[in-house]
């Protein structure tokens, strides 16, 4: 595929997108890649990288390597994505915790669009499809009710995180930081992101290519076979992840960490109107319809060839 600089440009603004949707516990990147017409080049890309890729840098230089790589897709689309979540990681936790409902508005619009543009590629619907597709909203509503564990800090633990994390973060509905979050592993990542340590970022990070190096095979496989219900498996994961970035919810446990810090344990999502406090629904609406549009944007980039 013969690309231009815009091209890789756009790449990395898809990165941008896919980096800050996976900074928010409740989002997923892959929904992101999904939309913007860049996932199934992700995941074979990934899944290209075996140790026969390595001996033709050996064998032939490092220019085929870098081809049969698809290093220059790689290298925009983690630049995005690594600038965007290291920075938006700041960002979304100031906006959880001062301005939740607004910043869950314009997910939930996001999302509400995702369903539509991902279930529109299913080329036949059937029995399967549909059994599938409520299979997987139900498995991902039952991961946006599980409760968070305390922080866990082990080395093993983090790498452990990071593996199961990265799988989530590629899958469309299914939210990596949220997967964190359940773990106990998102307070130790984002301050270790925040303070620089070094050693448990490079943890993680190990994690996560084993994961992610294992996880694209299997992806790669279940689209080449059975692309359909791939398809109504992801765009079940999407439906039912609403509950978990659904604006208006009502604390029903706490959790405090180590510094003393409260942090939600289990939530419900009840109405706007028997929401205790200012609902914003103005505002929140309005973002609800930003984030439904900016699908709509994503979409018309994708589609360009």
């Amino acid at each position: 595929m013969q690309r231009r600089f815009i091209d890789y440009l756009i790449i990395s603004f898809k990165g941008l997108a896919m980096g800050a949707a996976d900074a928010v516990p409740g989002v997923s990147g892959g929904t992101i890649a999904f939309i913007s017409g860049i996932y199934e080049e992700l995941i074979n890309t990934i899944s290209n990288v075996s140790p026969s890729l390595f001996k033709t840098l050996f064998n032939k230089g490092f220019k085929t390597f870098w081809e049969q790589l698809n290093g220059n897709f790689i290298l925009a689309l983690l630049s995005g994505i690594i600038i965007s979540f290291v920075s938006f990681m700041k960002l979304a936790k100031y906006l959880l915790e001062y301005h939740p409902i607004l910043i869950w508005s314009f997910f939930f619009g996001l999302i509400v669009a995702s369903i539509y543009f991902v279930g529109k590629q299913i080329t036949k619907w059937n029995i399967a499809t549909i059994l599938v597709l409520i299979i997987g909203a139900a498995i991902a509503f039952y991961i946006s009710k599980l409760p968070s564990l305390g922080t866990n800090e082990n080395p093993w633990f983090l790498f452990l995180a990071g593996s199961i994390a990265i799988c989530a973060m590629i899958l469309p509905g299914i939210s990596g930081s949220f997967i964190l979050i359940i773990l106990g592993a998102y307070k130790t990542l984002s301050d270790a992101i925040h303070d620089i340590d070094l050693k448990k970022i490079m943890i993680f990070v190990g994690g996560a290519v084993v994961g992610l190096l294992s996880f694209s095979h299997v992806l790669k496989w279940l689209f080449k076979h059975y692309h359909n219900i791939t398809l109504a498996l992801l765009t079940g994961f999407i439906f039912g992840s609403l509950n978990k970035v659904w604006p208006w919810k009502e604390t029903l446990s706490w959790h405090t960490n180590s510094k003393g810090e409260k942090i939600p344990l289990l939530q419900e999502s009840i109405s706007p109107f028997s929401f205790n406090g200012d609902n914003q629904i103005a505002f929140a609406v309005a973002l609800m319809i930003l984030g439904f549009l900016t699908i709509f944007i994503l979409e018309r980039l994708g589609s360009k060839k």
